[in-house]
């Protein structure tokens, strides 16, 4: 499903190869899951049903910000407190008669996520949390665009954190970036362990054989993400047009949301509408395969807080170029790429030009960026390893060893 769901599934479906699991979730993601063939050997699933409340605030929240799907997404994001009222209500009825050890909140990815899990008596673990990132102040426009002022609401979680005993009672808080560790109280710093909220699937996103650009192979550049204000598209494709002329160039934009039909038209007015292909959202293994058969992966988003997409980008060989911010800031060097510009506009889509003639021009240079990103992506990122690290910081809460070292 992607995001945040695709999260929550690679946790429970590779702690379930390893230890019994019970999962609670969200009654939507049930089809999908039983898809995918849950519940898994050993583990058991339950549902927690506050569609009357999830759904009619999702459809307003769409109505009163349809060109922000990610405002809606923050509007419609008060459901969380429903349901962890019903889930932690759902725990209580099966706690006699089921043996955990420990509760781990996987989700929500963000600090906001205030729980009262602490009340089941059992240690609890929060995260990968990738919150707290400030909003940027060199893009007013874009910021303006995505309703930049609502991100605030973030802050109710902050306040009931307090209320709530949230993150002073956890036995240990996932944090996947020094923004996020930032945001947690003082009090509360001390049970911080650093861990990327993504992984990636190194079996899946595999690499392609470099076929390097030139005047009869187009430099294929690539972006995946949701098509909303922030993630930066239109300077992408004024990077693609000031640039069309001295180099051969094509760009493959993966994606959907709010703002599709308005970039498709901005690709028009710019005279790239043929070299610019938006294929819409495609299940991960079309993005894996998009990826394949590009040389650069490029995503100028202004305020990314994590980078799942940088790391399937990295596990394909391909060189990275990423708005030098957030999450990607802390992923993205020259070894594997290049981390550019956050001056404003002008200076990203610049830094943008001239990655893409170095790329050409360069051509072994930056296909061993995407070997590096390869290497890195298979020592630090991959599920297994993430999860083999979570069962390790499990054991060492429950033997009351240090979180660290």
């Amino acid at each position: 499903m992607g995001s945040v769901s695709q999260i929550g599934w690679e946790w429970y479906s590779r702690l379930a190869k390893r230890v019994p699991v019970t999962l609670l979730t969200h009654i939507r993601n049930r089809k999908a899951l039983e898809e995918a063939g849950a519940p898994l050997k050993g583990s058991e699933v339950h549902y927690i049903d506050t569609e009357w409340f999830a759904g009619p605030t999702y459809r307003f929240a769409s109505k009163l910000f349809p060109r922000s799907q990610h405002s809606a997404f923050l509007v419609s994001s008060v459901d969380y407190f429903v349901y962890d009222r019903d889930a932690i209500a759902k725990m209580k009825l099966l706690q006699p008669k089921t043996k955990w050890d420990l509760v781990h909140a996987v989700t929500p990815v963000s600090p906001s996520g205030a729980t009262r899990l602490h009340t089941l008596g059992l240690p609890v673990v929060l995260g990968p949390w990738n919150g707290g990132l400030p909003s940027p102040t060199t893009f007013p426009e874009i910021m303006k665009d995505d309703v930049g002022w609502l991100y605030r609401i973030r802050d109710i979680g902050r306040y009931l954190d307090g209320a709530f005993s949230t993150t002073s009672t956890a036995s240990a808080i996932l944090v996947a970036t020094k923004a996020t560790e930032a945001a947690i109280p003082v009090s509360s710093r001390d049970r911080c362990v650093r861990m990327i909220e993504n992984g990636v699937n190194l079996d899946l996103f595999q690499p392609a054989k470099w076929d390097p650009p030139s005047t009869t192979n187009p430099l294929k550049v690539v972006f995946v993400g949701r098509l909303v204000p922030f993630k930066g598209v239109a300077m992408l494709i004024e990077a693609v047009r000031r640039v069309k002329d001295r180099i051969a160039i094509e760009l493959t934009v993966v994606g959907d949301g709010p703002l599709r039909a308005e970039w498709t038209e901005t690709a028009r007015k710019a005279g790239v509408e043929a070299i610019v292909r938006f294929t819409g959202a495609l299940p991960l293994p079309q993005v894996a395969a998009e990826m394949q058969r590009s040389h650069v992966f490029c995503l100028p988003s202004i305020r990314e807080s994590g980078g799942a997409v940088v790391l399937e980008a990295m596990a394909a060989s391909l060189p990275v170029l990423a708005a030098d911010y957030g999450g990607p800031a802390e992923i993205v060097d020259e070894e594997i790429g290049r981390a550019m510009s956050m001056l404003g506009a002008e200076a990203l889509i610049r830094d943008m030009v001239r990655s893409f003639e170095e790329i050409v021009r360069s051509p072994e240079l930056w296909r061993q960026k995407g070997v590096a990103g390869r290497a890195r992506a298979e020592r630090l990122y991959g599920w297994d390893a993430k999860i083999g690290t979570a069962i390790d910081l499990y054991s060492r809460i429950l033997e009351k060893r240090p979180l660290n070292g």
